[in-house]
Parts: structure tokens; sequence; C-alpha cells
């Protein structure tokens, strides 16, 4: 009798029980136990991770609302299988419509990979989120991104102000996190465990090495962390189809996340056989490197960067001009080389599988600087110190110098009080006074305007005494709102102006007035009018 109940009391277990590693299935979800200190769920409806729990401590949610893609996926296709090699690995694939997305565990680590491959625009799916409870991570009110209580949204709903005059936005990344080449991951710890989002290696992201995009929302009731696949906030490139991944996320006991993981350290080699959709192996990748770069200017960083339409890549050049970038995915691609973060030479090359691309010293040839210039402002209010504040900062924080900083007097006025940002509703037309020798009024001369970054089709246009310039086109920009949430990096562009001899002063005693005036037919009112970031103003 013993036997027989013994028989009957195994036969009606699941049959995906294990002790500790394996997953089992509650009828509404997959529950996988990585083997270690943490197990979560997967519904089976549409591929949300509902529950994270760690260490005995559940993580996951608030409000309701759970860890996914998007805001969440509709009813999904999802299913679950496990491998025992190259290790044991169990990998739960969510589609939704042209959209597959995958969770994958492995044994003994307590890590959640995830990797997305979105088809085309039918699904809006730009982005993950991981929810986390309130109250468990601490909370610093010296973020960015953490909203007071009190505090009124001055613009949209994403932007608030608090009685002390201090903004505070999801948008911003504050001194933690800036350009994407800059960080590898976002999270906290709470002095015994922590918690961290491990980004990607975004060859599928928009943007480039020093694109700026949300990367947490804190709160008194909620933190999030996210790994952004496309954000539309600033953008300069169009959306990338196809996979994006892995990133991770990772729990620690209290320490920073394991470099290993890091996009660029990882060795993903035990994915190659898992049949990811728009998966490429090593193999199936090549590599760039370069000798050098010929007129490096002190003081600043050189960085390389490679995309098409479908990828995007970079690596830092070294303090000889020597880089290399690897793991690109085999096509030709636009070769750009950045002085800090303006472009100063392109050019085409090819990328093969297996094989080194290796190319000879590159020499600038676009540097704005390599043109000497009569007088030249390249330090600007708010941007003399990093991070920069209107980085965390929305403009109208009391934090920030007036950017009504008053005129410009060459040679007599600091460049740090040169407005960084204008507007045609806050700041504009702004004067610069300078004065020529007898032998530079004889000839026409040229002033550039450098910007890095456009709103509502803003562009300057100026006057030179009583000379006024022809009224420029726009330049191209993304199409949402750039500088009032954290970013002033768009597209690079040069407005030139010819301006003749005949608008100079005869008099060499007298002082030039330069007006330079913000012009266009879109925006709103105050810091959502049209607006202009300057990179330079220099006459020559």
């Amino acid at each position: 009798m013993y036997l027989l109940l013994l028989f009957f009391a195994l036969a009606l277990k699941p049959l995906l029980v294990f002790a500790g590693w394996g997953y089992t299935d509650d009828g509404s979800n997959y529950v996988i136990d990585v083997g270690s200190k943490l197990v979560f769920k997967v519904s089976k409806t549409n591929g949300d991770i509902n529950s994270i729990v760690y260490g005995g401590t559940e993580y996951q949610g608030y409000s309701g609302k759970n860890s996914h893609i998007e805001s969440g996926l509709g009813k999904s296709s999802v299913t679950i299988v496990s491998y025992n090699s190259p290790a044991n690995l169990i990998k739960v694939t969510v589609t939704y419509g042209t959209l597959v997305h995958y969770i994958v565990a492995r044994y003994g680590q307590n890590n959640i990979y995830l990797l997305t491959n979105k088809g085309d625009v039918s699904v809006p799916a730009s982005r993950f989120i991981l929810r986390l409870k309130p109250n468990i991570l601490p909370h610093d009110s010296s973020m960015s991104d953490f909203y007071d209580d009190g505090s009124t949204a001055i613009e949209a709903t994403d932007v608030v102000l608090n009685s002390q005059g201090y903004t505070k936005s999801k948008h911003y990344q504050g001194s933690n996190y800036g350009r994407v080449m800059d960080f590898d991951y976002v999270g906290k710890t709470t002095g015994s465990v922590g918690v961290w989002l491990i980004r990607s290696n975004h060859e599928k992201a928009s943007g480039g090495p020093f694109f700026r995009s949300l990367v947490r929302r804190s709160t008194v009731e909620a933190d999030d962390l996210y790994e952004i696949l496309f954000y539309n906030m600033g953008h300069t490139d169009p959306e990338r189809w196809g996979l994006q991944g892995p990133y991770v996320l990772s729990f620690t006991d209290d320490g920073a996340p394991n470099t290993a993981l890091f996009a660029r350290n990882a060795n993903w080699s035990w994915f190659d056989t898992l049949g990811i959709k728009g998966w490429v192996a090593d193999s199936g990748r090549g590599s760039i490197s370069g000798a050098g770069i010929a007129n490096m200017k002190d003081g600043y960083t050189y960085t390389v960067a490679l995309s098409n339409t479908d990828y995007q890549y970079w690596g830092a050049a070294k303090s000889g001009g020597a880089y290399s970038i690897k793991r690109v995915v085999p096509g030709t691609y636009t070769l750009t080389v950045y002085k800090g973060e303006y472009e100063v030479y392109t050019t085409s090359i090819t990328v093969n599988a297996g094989s080194a691309t290796e190319l000879s010293t590159i020499t600038p040839n676009s540097d704005p600087s390599d043109v000497t210039a009569i007088w030249r402002i390249d330090g600007f209010l708010n941007f003399d110190s990093k991070p920069y504040k209107p980085t965390y900062m929305h403009p109208s924080d009391s934090r920030l110098s007036p950017w009504d900083a008053g005129d410009f007097t060459v040679g007599v006025t600091a460049t740090s009080s040169f407005p960084g940002y204008m507007w045609k509703d806050v700041n504009n037309g702004h004067l610069v006074y300078f004065k020529l020798t007898a032998e530079q009024i004889t000839s026409g001369k040229t002033i550039r305007i450098g910007i890095t970054e456009a709103f509502a089709n803003g562009r300057p246009a100026i006057t030179v005494n009583g000379w006024t310039s022809p009224l420029p086109a726009a330049s191209i920009q993304g199409g949402t709102r750039s500088l009032t949430v954290g970013t002033y990096r768009g597209n690079n562009f040069i407005h030139s102006f010819a301006v003749p001899a005949s608008a100079f002063l005869t008099d060499v005693t007298q002082w030039n007035v330069l007006k330079i005036i913000v012009i266009s037919g879109s925006g709103n009112a105050g810091y959502l009018s049209a607006g202009i970031s300057i990179d330079c103003v220099d006459l020559y």
C-alpha cells in the first residue's frame, strides 16, 4: 500500500519540477529558478515579467505594472525551451506580430538575458522597462530624475519644478549617466543588494556614441530602469530594424555588476546555437583598425564611429590616434572621426566577415579650428563645467545662470558668459561687439555660427552694423523636444555668412556690432519656442 501511495504521489507532481534550477508552469506563468538566488515569472499570455524574487524578496512591480517591452504587449505566443548544451539554459520566446522578444536564464547566474527583434513600424516597441517596487532601492533627492513631493509639472507631464526652483525629469541623465558611450549599465544598490540593467552594444539603436537617452525614472512611488531600443527625443538617425541585445538584468550582493557582462567585454558565443532571430555570431563579423590620426589637437578626445542604415559602432582613439572597432557586422559603412563631438573627417569603408580592415593614418580635413580666425568664441554660459548643467536641468532651473546674460565684447568678456542656448522667445537678438584693423576692413569676411542642435527649425540670422544677412535654411534635426529634455546634441551644422567689406565700420577705433537672431516659423512660447545650441562663433 505504501508503494502504491508513493507511486500516485509522484505521478501527480508536475513533470517540470527541479531542485532549484529549472522551470515550472503554474498555469498562468513560466516560473524560472536559476539555481541560485533568483526566481522570476514570465506571463504565458503576453511575455511580461511579473515577478522577480531575489534572495526571497520581491522586487518587481508597482501599481499593477510589470516589467516588459514598451508598455506591454498584447496577447502573444509565449513558448519555453531548455538546453543542456552549450550550458544549462532556459529560453522564453515571445512573438507579437513582427516583434520577437527573448528572455534567457543560465544556470547558477542571477541574471536575466534579454534580446528584442523589432521587424518594422507595426509594433510599438522602443524600450524595455524594468519596474521595481517602491521603498526598496534608495532615493536620493539630488538625482536628476527624482520627483520630489509637491513638484509641479511645467512641461508636458514629464518635467517638474519643486519649491526650490529645481527641475527634475526622467529624461535627464544627471552626473552618473551621460552619453551612451560613457556608461555600461544603470541601477542602484541598497547596500546589500544591487539591481542593474546592463545596456546592449546599441548596434541597432540611433544617434551614435554621443546620444543621450532615457535611462531611469525615480519617484517616491517607484523606480524604473530602461534599455532604450529607439529613443524619439532628439534622435539623429532613422530607426533601425532587427535584433538588439543581449541586454542584461543583473542582481548582485551590493557590488557593481560583473564587467564580463558589459557589451564591450562579453563573450556571447553561447548564444550562437539558440536560434535567436537576427543573431550574428562573432565568426560572422569583422573588425577595423587604424594606424593613427594626424594633427590631433590637445585637450580633445577623438572617437571613430561607423554607421549605415542597419548598424552603428564606435571606439575611442588612443593618445597616439590608433583605434580599433571589433564585432562589426559585414557591410559598407561611413567612417567618421570626431574631435570631441564634432566630425572632422569622413570616408567610406567595407568590413568583411572574419577579417580586419586596416586603415593607414587619417588626416582630418574638416576641423573648423584649422581655419585661423580673427576672433573665436567657443566657451558658453551654463556649459562651463562637466557634467553640463543643461543635461540634467530644465533651462528654467534656478541653478542655471540667466540665459540673457548681456552683450558680449570680444577680447573683454569671458567666453563662458556667451549663451550656449538661444531661443526665439527667451534671449533673442544677442549682441557681439568687435573691432577690426585697417587692413582687415579692406575685404569681406566670413562669420560662422556652429550649432549642435536646433529645435522647431530654429536657425541663426545676423546683422553687422547696418548690413543684414540673407535668411538661411533650417538644418536637418530631429522633430521632437531636445534642449528642454537634457540633450544639446543633434546634427552638427555650420551656418556661414559672407559679410561684405562695406558692412564694417571704417573707423577702427569704433566697435562693430554683430547681432545674432534666432528665426523660425515654428515652435511655441518660452523654452519651447524655436531654439539653437551653439558650439562656436567666429570671424575670419
